[in-house]
Protein backbone atom coordinates (compact mmCIF):
# COMPACT_ATOMS: atom_id res chain seq x y z
CA UNK A 1 0.00 0.00 0.00
CA UNK A 2 1.20 3.44 -0.77
CA UNK A 3 1.81 6.62 1.40
CA UNK A 4 -0.64 8.44 -0.07
CA UNK A 5 -3.12 5.55 0.30
CA UNK A 6 -2.17 5.38 4.09
CA UNK A 7 -2.20 8.69 4.62
CA UNK A 8 -5.78 8.91 2.92
CA UNK A 9 -6.79 6.29 5.55
CA UNK A 10 -5.71 8.12 8.35
CA UNK A 11 -7.42 11.15 7.12
CA UNK A 12 -11.10 9.74 6.74
CA UNK A 13 -10.16 7.38 10.01
CA UNK A 14 -9.70 11.29 11.38
CA UNK A 15 -12.40 12.69 10.03
CA UNK A 16 -14.92 10.07 10.85
CA UNK A 17 -14.11 10.36 14.46
CA UNK A 18 -14.00 13.97 14.45
CA UNK A 19 -17.36 13.90 13.08
CA UNK A 20 -18.76 11.78 15.44
CA UNK A 21 -17.65 13.96 18.42
CA UNK A 22 -18.62 17.16 16.54
CA UNK A 23 -22.26 16.36 15.51
CA UNK A 24 -23.01 13.38 18.04
CA UNK A 25 -21.00 13.97 21.26
CA UNK A 26 -20.79 17.71 21.77
CA UNK A 27 -24.58 18.47 21.01
CA UNK A 28 -25.30 15.70 23.61
CA UNK A 29 -23.46 16.88 25.94
CA UNK A 30 -24.71 20.51 25.82
CA UNK A 31 -28.55 19.02 25.59
CA UNK A 32 -27.24 16.98 28.94
CA UNK A 33 -26.19 20.17 30.18
CA UNK A 34 -29.41 21.95 29.07
CA UNK A 35 -31.82 19.30 30.89
CA UNK A 36 -30.44 17.37 33.41
CA UNK A 37 -27.75 20.05 35.01
CA UNK A 38 -30.17 23.03 34.54
CA UNK A 39 -28.22 24.95 32.54
CA UNK A 40 -25.95 25.60 35.40
CA UNK A 41 -22.63 23.78 35.00
CA UNK A 42 -21.69 25.58 31.83
CA UNK A 43 -18.46 25.51 33.25
CA UNK A 44 -18.10 22.22 33.29
CA UNK A 45 -19.77 21.81 29.62
CA UNK A 46 -17.82 24.16 27.66
CA UNK A 47 -14.49 22.41 29.44
CA UNK A 48 -15.83 19.00 28.42
CA UNK A 49 -16.33 20.98 24.49
CA UNK A 50 -12.56 22.08 24.70
CA UNK A 51 -11.54 18.13 26.10
CA UNK A 52 -13.31 16.44 23.08
CA UNK A 53 -12.47 18.69 20.67
CA UNK A 54 -8.88 17.78 21.59
CA UNK A 55 -9.12 13.74 21.27
CA UNK A 56 -9.33 14.03 17.46
CA UNK A 57 -7.01 17.07 16.99
CA UNK A 58 -4.19 15.14 18.56
CA UNK A 59 -5.33 12.64 15.65
CA UNK A 60 -3.26 15.08 13.72
CA UNK A 61 0.29 14.24 15.04
CA UNK A 62 -0.62 9.97 15.26
CA UNK A 63 2.25 9.57 13.23
CA UNK A 64 4.84 12.16 14.46
CA UNK A 65 5.35 14.31 17.86
CA UNK A 66 3.61 17.90 17.40
CA UNK A 67 6.36 20.72 16.81
CA UNK A 68 5.73 23.76 19.03
CA UNK A 69 5.45 26.32 16.34
CA UNK A 70 2.80 24.35 14.93
CA UNK A 71 0.74 24.56 18.52
CA UNK A 72 1.63 28.34 18.99
CA UNK A 73 0.37 29.34 15.42
CA UNK A 74 -2.77 28.11 16.46
CA UNK A 75 -2.87 29.57 19.96
CA UNK A 76 -2.00 32.85 17.87
CA UNK A 77 -5.12 32.87 16.23
CA UNK A 78 -7.87 32.12 18.49
CA UNK A 79 -5.74 35.17 20.46
CA UNK A 80 -6.07 37.11 17.36
CA UNK A 81 -9.68 35.81 17.61
CA UNK A 82 -10.61 36.66 21.33
CA UNK A 83 -8.71 39.87 20.66
CA UNK A 84 -10.79 40.76 17.72
CA UNK A 85 -14.07 39.73 19.36
CA UNK A 86 -13.12 42.19 22.41
CA UNK A 87 -11.56 44.99 20.44
CA UNK A 88 -15.12 45.59 18.59
CA UNK A 89 -16.87 44.98 21.91
CA UNK A 90 -18.78 48.71 20.96
CA UNK A 91 -20.80 46.87 18.07
CA UNK A 92 -22.71 44.44 18.55
CA UNK A 93 -22.66 40.78 16.22
CA UNK A 94 -19.69 43.05 14.29
CA UNK A 95 -16.66 40.40 14.98
CA UNK A 96 -14.02 39.42 13.28
CA UNK A 97 -14.17 35.70 14.61
CA UNK A 98 -16.01 33.81 12.48
CA UNK A 99 -13.49 34.91 9.46
CA UNK A 100 -10.65 33.59 11.57
CA UNK A 101 -12.46 30.48 12.20
CA UNK A 102 -12.80 29.59 8.68
CA UNK A 103 -8.94 30.97 7.51
CA UNK A 104 -8.37 28.33 10.55
CA UNK A 105 -10.16 25.57 8.91
CA UNK A 106 -8.85 25.69 5.49
CA UNK A 107 -5.24 26.96 6.43
CA UNK A 108 -4.67 24.14 9.47
CA UNK A 109 -7.35 21.55 8.94
CA UNK A 110 -10.57 20.97 10.01
CA UNK A 111 -9.62 20.07 13.47
CA UNK A 112 -7.79 22.86 14.12
CA UNK A 113 -10.64 25.13 12.78
CA UNK A 114 -13.10 23.64 15.08
CA UNK A 115 -10.58 23.84 17.99
CA UNK A 116 -9.86 27.66 17.65
CA UNK A 117 -13.77 28.34 17.18
CA UNK A 118 -14.01 26.82 20.63
CA UNK A 119 -11.44 28.48 22.20
CA UNK A 120 -12.16 31.62 21.04
CA UNK A 121 -15.77 31.40 22.12
CA UNK A 122 -15.27 30.18 26.18
CA UNK A 123 -11.90 32.29 26.15
CA UNK A 124 -13.62 35.55 24.86
CA UNK A 125 -16.73 35.34 27.36
CA UNK A 126 -14.57 35.75 30.28
CA UNK A 127 -14.87 39.51 29.18
CA UNK A 128 -18.26 39.08 27.35
CA UNK A 129 -19.54 37.33 30.45
CA UNK A 130 -19.75 33.60 30.95
CA UNK A 131 -22.98 31.54 30.76
CA UNK A 132 -25.31 28.92 29.75
CA UNK A 133 -24.90 30.28 26.19
CA UNK A 134 -20.89 29.65 25.96
CA UNK A 135 -21.30 26.09 25.16
CA UNK A 136 -24.06 27.25 22.25
CA UNK A 137 -21.53 29.49 21.07
CA UNK A 138 -18.52 27.29 21.34
CA UNK A 139 -20.02 25.17 19.11
CA UNK A 140 -21.54 27.32 16.72
CA UNK A 141 -17.68 28.56 16.65
CA UNK A 142 -16.57 25.31 16.21
CA UNK A 143 -18.77 23.80 13.64
CA UNK A 144 -17.90 26.76 11.09
CA UNK A 145 -14.45 26.37 11.34
CA UNK A 146 -14.43 21.84 11.06
CA UNK A 147 -16.89 22.73 8.06
CA UNK A 148 -14.71 25.09 6.06
CA UNK A 149 -11.75 22.58 6.49
CA UNK A 150 -13.86 19.70 5.33
CA UNK A 151 -14.76 21.20 2.19
CA UNK A 152 -11.58 22.83 1.77
CA UNK A 153 -10.18 19.39 1.69
CA UNK A 154 -12.88 17.97 -0.87
CA UNK A 155 -11.98 20.72 -3.01
CA UNK A 156 -15.67 22.26 -2.66
CA UNK A 157 -14.16 25.39 -0.72
CA UNK A 158 -11.51 27.30 -2.41
CA UNK A 159 -8.84 30.49 -1.32
CA UNK A 160 -10.67 32.87 -3.11
CA UNK A 161 -12.01 36.09 -1.82
CA UNK A 162 -15.60 34.94 -3.77
CA UNK A 163 -15.41 31.73 -1.90
CA UNK A 164 -14.57 32.47 1.19
CA UNK A 165 -17.33 35.34 1.39
CA UNK A 166 -19.98 32.98 -0.02
CA UNK A 167 -18.95 30.07 2.58
CA UNK A 168 -18.75 32.70 5.12
CA UNK A 169 -21.39 34.66 4.71
CA UNK A 170 -24.24 31.43 4.35
CA UNK A 171 -22.22 29.86 7.37
CA UNK A 172 -22.62 33.08 10.01
CA UNK A 173 -26.25 33.43 8.85
CA UNK A 174 -27.50 30.09 8.33
CA UNK A 175 -25.45 27.65 10.72
CA UNK A 176 -24.26 30.38 13.73
CA UNK A 177 -27.62 32.45 13.51
CA UNK A 178 -29.55 29.16 13.34
CA UNK A 179 -28.16 27.18 15.96
CA UNK A 180 -27.58 30.51 18.44
CA UNK A 181 -31.62 31.16 18.45
CA UNK A 182 -32.22 27.67 18.85
CA UNK A 183 -30.21 27.87 21.78
CA UNK A 184 -31.85 31.04 23.03
CA UNK A 185 -35.07 29.71 22.81
CA UNK A 186 -34.01 26.40 24.77
CA UNK A 187 -32.36 28.30 27.62
CA UNK A 188 -35.04 31.06 28.51
CA UNK A 189 -37.47 28.77 27.78
CA UNK A 190 -38.99 25.41 29.25
CA UNK A 191 -41.38 24.13 26.88
CA UNK A 192 -40.05 24.41 23.05
CA UNK A 193 -42.74 25.12 20.42
CA UNK A 194 -42.42 26.25 16.67
CA UNK A 195 -43.75 29.39 17.19
CA UNK A 196 -41.01 30.14 19.67
CA UNK A 197 -38.84 29.07 17.18
CA UNK A 198 -40.04 31.37 14.43
CA UNK A 199 -40.00 34.08 17.29
CA UNK A 200 -36.46 33.54 18.30
CA UNK A 201 -35.39 33.71 14.80
CA UNK A 202 -37.67 36.46 13.64
CA UNK A 203 -35.99 38.70 16.71
CA UNK A 204 -32.71 37.72 15.94
CA UNK A 205 -32.95 38.36 12.40
CA UNK A 206 -31.35 41.74 12.68
CA UNK A 207 -28.12 40.63 14.76
CA UNK A 208 -27.67 37.75 12.15
CA UNK A 209 -27.94 39.81 9.59
CA UNK A 210 -25.27 42.37 11.26
CA UNK A 211 -22.89 39.37 11.77
CA UNK A 212 -23.57 38.09 8.59
CA UNK A 213 -22.35 41.58 6.84
CA UNK A 214 -19.34 41.77 9.40
CA UNK A 215 -17.70 37.85 8.26
CA UNK A 216 -18.32 39.07 4.97
CA UNK A 217 -16.78 42.44 5.77
CA UNK A 218 -13.69 40.77 7.35
CA UNK A 219 -13.45 37.76 4.83
CA UNK A 220 -12.93 40.20 2.24
CA UNK A 221 -10.16 42.29 3.98
CA UNK A 222 -7.72 40.02 5.80
CA UNK A 223 -8.08 36.40 4.10
CA UNK A 224 -5.38 36.55 1.56
CA UNK A 225 -3.12 37.94 3.66
CA UNK A 226 -3.85 35.92 6.22
CA UNK A 227 -3.51 33.02 4.59
CA UNK A 228 -0.65 33.68 2.48
CA UNK A 229 1.17 34.49 5.81
CA UNK A 230 0.06 31.21 7.06
CA UNK A 231 0.99 29.03 3.89
CA UNK A 232 4.44 30.53 3.60
CA UNK A 233 4.96 29.61 7.09
CA UNK A 234 3.39 25.98 6.71
CA UNK A 235 6.05 25.85 3.51
CA UNK A 236 9.08 27.27 5.25
CA UNK A 237 8.43 25.10 8.67
CA UNK A 238 6.82 22.23 8.03
CA UNK A 239 3.44 23.17 9.63
CA UNK A 240 0.30 20.86 9.87
CA UNK A 241 -1.62 21.12 6.65
CA UNK A 242 -5.27 21.45 6.10
CA UNK A 243 -5.00 18.39 3.50
CA UNK A 244 -3.44 16.17 5.51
Amino acid sequence: MSDKQLTGGNRTKRTALSAFFILFVIPLTIFVGIFFLNDRKYYFISLLIITYTLIPFAMVFEKREPQARELIIIAVLASIGVAGRAAFFMLPQFKPVVAIVIITGISLGAEAGFLVGATVGFVSNFFFGQGPWTPWQMFCFGIIGFLAGILFQKGWLKKTKLSLCIYGGLATFFIYGGLINLGSLLMFTAEFSWKALLAAYISGFGFDLVHTIATVFFLYVISQPFIEKIDRMKVKYGLLDGRE
